[in-house]
């Protein structure tokens, strides 16, 4: 069973930070990226008030969790959808604000097991790394089609990678003779590649590389953009946001999203903070908080998670909004 091989990551932090605000009957989390329903399912076996709304965009995710949590009954409902659509899934599904809301971001086990999947450069596989296998281009697609300086910049940006350019150029030089299709074939362009010497430190010289494809593929840091500030207005007053990042560029975009809203927006100086202006959130970690030797040990792959969660202090003009034009009735 895939289940059996899967431990979610910081599960009982998780539940620590969420279930305060999910005391209340009829209380509402929703799980932004369901995976194989780890944490739903121990959210809904430890909170039997709860009813959990879960997300995801691959479809074997949402087979696998469904069949998972069946024994919940209609406590949980398993939704075909991208986490940046929170909004209109909420407004659909629930049709009010909810009391919780947990993203678990980045690739999923599920994903990483499945070799043909291509995630995982430890296999030769197709190269495609789509989470919704049903759509959009594949990792093929981009090094094939995309120019030397696209490339570049994808291997710079979402990969971290200094030697962006000649990974690039050896990209062009292999296209040339036939179009790449197989992850062994990567593997053994970016070995190439980089010097010998940058190979002997930071594990598997194509991991930034794969990572970088992937980001691109499944465009996840445009939806992260998207999804967090819709996050935080889809949450109720006194709801709590959770969310888990693998690598720097998912974390600092929520660590500025979770500080926006923790800051007073207003101008130094003033002797009253106006009400609108006191910050909307509070932070409930200080910091990225990481996995301990105990969590590290039964879970190799929370080695990067960084955690960060905030409370929903006050109403904004937006979230009044969207009350009015989303929760109507």
């Amino acid at each position: 069973m895939h289940e059996q091989r899967h431990v979610p990551v910081l599960l009982d932090r998780c539940v620590e930070l969420l279930a305060p605000a999910l005391t209340e009957p009829e209380s509402v989390l929703v799980d932004v990226t369901l995976g194989m329903g780890g944490h739903s399912e121990a959210l809904l076996s430890r909170l039997p008030g709860l009813r959990v709304v879960g997300l995801d965009r691959d479809p074997q995710a949402i087979e696998i969790a469904s069949a998972r949590l069946a024994p919940f009954g209609e406590r949980f409902t398993a939704v075909h959808a991208i986490y940046d659509d929170v909004l209109d899934v909420v407004q659909d599904v629930v049709g009010r604000p909810v009391q919780g809301l947990l993203g678990d971001l980045g690739v999923s086990s599920l994903q990483l097991d499945e070799v043909e999947r291509g995630f995982s450069y430890a296999h030769d596989a197709p190269l495609d790394m789509r989470m919704d296998a049903s759509t959009g281009i594949t990792a093929a697609d981009v090094l094939n089609g995309y120019d030397e300086a696209d490339l570049v910049r994808i291997l710079r940006t979402y990969g971290e990678e200094r030697f962006a350019p000649r990974i690039a150029r050896g990209v062009l030089e292999a296209r040339r003779r036939a179009p790449l299709a197989r992850t062994s074939e990567l593997v053994s362009i970016v070995r190439a590649a980089i010097p010998a010497a940058a190979r002997q430190t930071g594990g598997n010289p194509a991991k930034r590389t794969f990572q970088a494809l992937r980001i691109e593929v499944n465009g996840e840091l445009s939806t992260l953009e998207s999804f967090l500030p819709d996050a935080v207005e889809t949450l109720a007053v006194g709801g709590r946001i959770v969310v888990m990042s693998y690598q720097s560029l998912e974390d600092r975009l929520v660590k500025l999203a979770l500080a926006r809203g923790a800051r007073s927006s207003a101008p130094a100086g003033l002797p009253v903070e106006p009400e609108t202006h006191r910050p909307y959130l509070e932070l409930l970690t200080r910091g990225a908080e990481q996995a301990g030797a105990s969590e590290l040990e039964a879970n190799p792959r929370s080695a990067s998670v960084r955690l960060r969660a905030a409370e929903r202090l006050r109403p904004t003009p937006e979230h009044m909004l969207l009350r009015s034009a989303r929760w109507a009735g």
